[in-house]
């Protein structure tokens, strides 16, 4: 199965993404969290990429592992950061040879400390370039790009931006998989919008269910997600209690996602951080029950 079929009606292609743990507490926490996971049969697990490679052999290890102990397809992130199309191919034999199914093609963020993007002598700059590259010599891989609801923070304009996700999928790009966001209506203005460039690959929304507030204003504000003042309010009704904060956050996207599946989604990616009780809670809430 191809992942573009994994989002094929009837199907409903769930997957998760995960990051490659510090300690070996968290890795610990980090497997507790694919095992019950995995109760719910999702289409994907991917894994992200550190910048410049910074978690590479951290990266395949987590989806090798993935794949062994629960025979799931799974797909890494790769990065144009601080790489040579040498290293790039490189990374891509290794991901083949490891049993990876699919790349989640990205320009990546710059390092921590910069500011903008540079090109590394001898890479790519631009994420329609890494697509070319492994659609044209690694054409066994799937290939999710990125879609950004509100538009990415570096773009001109949401229309160059839209521009530049079709030159992506042009380019081989299979699913777009998109950014966080919080108010639905904003995937939904995207959607359409992408329909009428005439991208046609599944466009899958990227929740991530809330469980503290400073967090996710933190990430908010590193990827320019908007938080509309019902979340807000639900939040700050909240106060300092941790229990509340994760029922609140429960709720909100447990009725975020029940929109967007009514909306008819051919899937949804969720942002798990490496942790499971909210997902989970969510999941159960919208009746996608364990396997």
């Amino acid at each position: 199965m191809s992942i573009k079929d994994a989002y094929a009606s009837p199907r409903f292609g769930l997957s998760f993404e995960l990051f490659p743990p510090k300690t070996p507490e968290s890795e610990a926490a980090m497997w507790r969290t694919v095992d019950e996971l995995m109760a719910y049969r999702p289409a994907l697990v991917t894994c992200t990429y550190g910048a410049g490679g910074s978690t590479r052999s951290k990266t395949i290890d987590v989806i090798a592992g993935v794949r062994q102990r629960h025979d799931v397809a799974v797909a890494s992130h790769l990065t144009c950061v601080g790489s040579s199309v040498d290293d790039l191919r490189s990374y891509l034999r290794e991901a083949r040879d490891g049993g990876v199914a699919a790349i989640v093609a990205l320009r990546g963020d710059p390092p921590k400390g910069e500011t903008s993007f540079t090109q590394t002598a001898g890479g790519l700059r631009y994420a329609a370039e890494l697509v070319a590259l492994i659609r044209a010599e690694f054409p066994e891989f799937g290939i999710l790009v990125a879609g950004y609801p509100e538009t990415h923070q570096e773009a001109e304009s949401p229309a160059a931006d839209l521009e530049n996700l079709a030159r992506k999928c042009a380019a081989g790009g299979d699913v777009v998989v998109t950014q966080l966001f919080y108010d639905n209506a904003d995937f939904l203005r995207f959607r359409d919008a992408c329909g009428r460039l005439g991208i046609t690959a599944p466009i899958v929304p990227g929740v991530m269910p809330v469980t503290n507030y400073a967090q996710i204003r933190r990430i908010a504000s590193l990827c320019k997600a908007r938080l509309p003042d019902t979340f807000t309010r639900a939040f700050e009704a909240a106060g300092d209690d941790e229990m509340a904060q994760f029922e609140a956050g429960v709720t909100y996207a447990a009725r975020q996602v029940e929109e967007l599946i009514a909306a008819g989604v051919p899937g949804v990616h969720f942002y798990v951080l490496n942790k499971s009780p909210a997902t989970v809670r969510v999941l159960e809430h919208v009746g996608l029950r364990r396997g």
